[in-house]
């Protein structure tokens, strides 16, 4: 049986973008969304999967679940603190 992803309250699209870009990408989104809301975020970076992990870590937001997609996109999910 699939894993149930999260519902995400806003997306986005950082596909083709490379690191830093995805997190500061995401922590602006996070700054106006409110706590406990799920950000989506679309990314292509070989990196980001780490990425997302340490700074959920270091920022205290919650990563909910890292899926990855058929098209090589790999879809974090990120709660607000």
């Amino acid at each position: 049986m699939p894993m149930e992803l999260p519902q995400a309250d806003q997306e986005i699209d950082a596909q083709g973008l490379n690191c830093p870009l995805p997190i500061l990408r995401t922590k602006k989104a996070l700054a106006q969304m409110q706590s406990g809301q799920v950000l989506a975020v679309l990314t292509t970076d070989a990196h980001a999967g780490r990425d997302f992990q340490a700074f959920c870590q270091q920022t205290g937001n919650i990563l909910l679940a890292q899926q990855p997609r058929d098209d090589a996109v790999l879809v974090h999910y990120v709660r607000r603190r």
